[in-house]
């Protein structure tokens, strides 16, 4: 091999490590409607009793909004877990902690007791809320789930709204597997907060 392949080739290397850091860095963009700054948009859900919910009903308090896919979801349970650690933080600034999952509603609920933890659950049954937030992950349930849960689910991301209904933190996961930190979120909920 010459020079100028091996040259060629290296760029070509190169330009393909540029590229997959640029992409995982950046990951999927956070739709207009979430963005920081934004109003929490209003949106319908079912509470975990079987009663309507909406969005609005938030206003005057802080709340914390994570968007899962589920309780059939490794990483969610996981999140779920890291997060029970720092629920009494939350709790303790007045804020609520809220769980928007598509179904079923009970499995779900019976992993925030497993961990101990009192989270609001909102069921979006039809993925509606989903896609009207720009949520959806098509074809995002594993082969094995489908046929409880469905193909599309939710894209995990975290919310943190201030008690006048702005959103003041959005962070979409780059990738199913990761989450955002809790103390991360605990912290911009203080920030939200003015603490």
């Amino acid at each position: 091999m010459n020079n100028t392949a091996l040259l060629i080739i290296a760029a070509v290397i190169v330009a393909a490590i540029i590229g997959y850091r640029r992409f995982r860095k950046a990951g999927r963009p956070v739709p207009a409607i979430l963005r920081r700054g934004q109003p929490l948009p209003d949106f319908h859900a079912v509470g975990e009793n079987g009663d309507p919910v909406r969005s609005t009903e938030l206003h005057g308090t802080a709340a914390v909004i994570l968007f899962v896919r589920g309780n059939w979801c490794p990483f969610c349970s996981s999140q779920v877990e890291n997060l029970s650690a720092h629920y009494k933080g939350i709790i303790d600034l007045g804020a609520r902690l809220i769980l928007v999952t598509p179904k079923p509603l009970e499995t779900t609920r019976r992993v925030a007791r497993f961990f101990e933890v009192e989270f609001d659950f909102w069921l979006d049954d039809d993925l509606a809320v989903t896609r009207q937030l720009g949520l959806l992950l098509e074809s995002g349930v594993p082969d094995d789930h489908r046929k409880e849960y469905g193909s599309d689910t939710i894209w995990p991301t975290a919310l943190v709204i201030d008690p006048s209904g702005i959103i003041r933190y959005t962070e979409l996961s780059k990738f199913i597997a990761d989450r955002p930190n809790p103390k991360t979120l605990l912290q911009e909920l203080r920030v939200a907060l003015g603490n």
